[in-house]
């Protein structure tokens, strides 16, 4: 369980990292290509931190409900509002540890599966929060050496083999599973491919 807010140095110039932008584009473009948004929808994006890849699927869909885990990161989000084309809601929660009382259309996230401890349990909640017919849309890492984090914010997976993943979502109960190159992350010592999974309930 993540009790500290890895995050609060970085919070304020977290969306100054040009490849990280260009990176959550990609993500944001092929989960626009792969997965069937509409303006009645209600996402949630889990792992929402400063907002880079729901303000990009904003103008597609409804509502977007924010769920993360830190302070900083939550208010960072907080001053975005205004300037997003679809309703938001910001939950400060740890969805590992508690439940959500709430039903969504889709779930997105970017980035935050390999700080999630029993990702199994994850996919099982994702799944019973979703509506019928609802989407997930998850991009991560694929499997590493475990290079690509330098410092620790609460990393228990170096990124994921894509058929591993692709069985974790089919076991706990997803349909119609997907799993596709989503961008390259680059790091000055070296270059990280993410995948992104999509998937229906």
């Amino acid at each position: 369980m993540m009790s500290n807010d890895f995050f609060e140095h970085k919070a304020h110039i977290y969306d100054k990292d040009n490849n990280r932008v260009s990176n959550i584009e990609n993500i944001a473009n092929a989960v626009i290509k792969n997965v069937s948004l509409n303006s009645a929808m209600h996402l949630m994006d889990f792992g929402s931190g400063t907002g880079l890849l729901l303000e990009r699927i904003a103008p597609f869909v409804k509502k977007i409900t924010a769920v993360d885990i830190s302070k900083s990161m939550n208010a960072q989000l907080e001053k975005k509002r205004s300037s997003l084309s679809c309703e938001l809601n910001i939950l400060e929660v740890d969805l590992e540890s508690k439940d959500i009382p709430m039903k969504f259309d889709g779930i997105i996230s970017s980035m935050t599966l390999h700080h999630v401890q029993d990702i199994g349990a994850m996919f099982v909640k994702f799944h019973a929060m979703l509506n019928d017919d609802g989407v997930i849309a998850i991009a991560d890492l694929d499997k590493e050496d475990g290079s690509f984090h330098t410092e620790d914010t609460g990393v228990y997976h170096f990124g994921f083999g894509r058929d591993a993943i692709a069985t974790v979502a089919k076991q706990a109960g997803f349909r119609d599973v997907e799993v596709m190159d989503a961008s390259i992350m680059r790091r000055p010592h070296g270059a990280f491919p993410l995948f992104l999974l999509s998937a229906k309930k």
